[in-house]
């Protein structure tokens, strides 16, 4: 069997782990056969959970004696050379794996992937990227908390690492990028904002359409689908974003279960209810990916269930089977 994409695991980071992370990825291999999983963690407990359910040609289980707890500093995680996550990133500057997932400790997954990895040449910042749902499929949001402090050349790099994103995860689709702003018109926002609104635009962009600046209010339309702004802002627009799902999907629980009319009202309308609540499923948005080292490294959420950290997976699946390093290699040279 020819195994196109070898994906590092950390299994031991997150919640629920190892078996959260196994079970994704028994999941993700039921739905494509050609990925080779090089999974690192506590040998006895991985081989207990993934039992017969993929064949032993592949994955490879190695062996660690340490992990990195939620409360260790992104510093001291990284001095532990023997844990999942670190052995995982290593695998990928050694060459031996594709890419690399985990959903453990967010500070030191950075830390140890910019420790290990080199980065993009010309890029001076790596940036956090995740996908987003609009009314007419899905975003690219970055930086969502890598950089708090970000200038215009930062910028015109996101946006170029953000389009070819897009494009490797949605290849019969064009990248419509914009700049997130308090204002659609030209004169709004601070100097770094409007500089590189100045510096986009005279970017030759054959990678994607360059639209300017879009509101917070704006996101989910669909007009644009790479979404650049720094990591301070993006950060509070992401957890604000994720909040608001929640508020709405808790008070329309609390609605639909108030009364014997609304129970009934809901069973009615049950297609639809479950429509709506399979869009705002944050388990299907799963998967942040860290961007400008010259490997892919991917967070899943540390909170997220199997089905969640599958469709991280998927994630790396995709980006690189559609060479995501080489498209920003290129385009950044252009």
């Amino acid at each position: 069997m020819l195994n196109e994409i070898r994906i590092a695991v950390d299994a031991m980071g997150g919640e629920g782990s190892p078996k959260k992370t196994i079970d994704g990825v028994i999941n993700h291999f039921n739905k494509n056969k050609k990925v080779f999983y090089k999974i690192f963690g506590d040998e006895a407990k991985i081989k207990n959970i993934i039992g017969n359910k993929i064949p032993s040609d592949n994955y490879a289980i190695i062996n660690t004696t340490d992990i990195v707890k939620d409360n260790d500093s992104p510093l001291s995680a990284a001095k532990k050379k023997d844990t999942s996550m670190f052995k995982a990133i290593e695998s990928v500057k050694n060459k031996e794996s594709d890419v690399a997932i985990s959903a453990g400790n967010t500070g030191a997954l950075f830390v140890i992937a910019k420790l290990n990895l080199k980065m993009i040449n010309s890029i001076n910042k790596p940036a956090l990227s995740g996908l987003w749902p609009n009314k007419k499929g899905f975003n690219i949001v970055l930086d969502l908390g890598a950089n708090i402090q970000c200038d215009e050349k930062d910028m015109l790099d996101f946006s170029i690492m953000g389009a070819s994103l897009y494009k490797s995860l949605f290849p019969t689709d064009d990248a419509k990028v914009a700049l997130l702003n308090i204002g659609s018109e030209e004169m709004k926002g601070n100097d770094i904002v409007k500089n590189s609104y100045q510096l986009i635009t005279k970017h030759n962009q054959k990678l994607f359409e360059f639209k300017g600046y879009v509101e917070g209010n704006n996101i989910m339309n669909g007009d644009v689908n790479v979404i650049v702004t720094d990591g301070f802002t993006g950060n509070i627009a992401l957890k604000t974003a994720e909040g608001t799902a929640n508020f709405i999907t808790e008070e329309l629980k609390k609605a639909l279960s108030s009364s014997f009319l609304s129970k009934f009202l809901s069973f009615l309308n049950i297609r639809s209810l479950k429509k709506f609540k399979n869009k705002l499923d944050p388990r299907k948005y799963n998967g942040a990916i860290l961007i400008g080292l010259d490997s892919p490294v991917i967070k899943s959420h540390g909170s997220t269930d199997f089905l969640g950290f599958s469709n991280s997976l998927d994630v790396c699946e995709k980006i690189v089977k559609n060479k995501l390093i080489d498209k920003i290699k290129e385009n950044i040279h252009k």
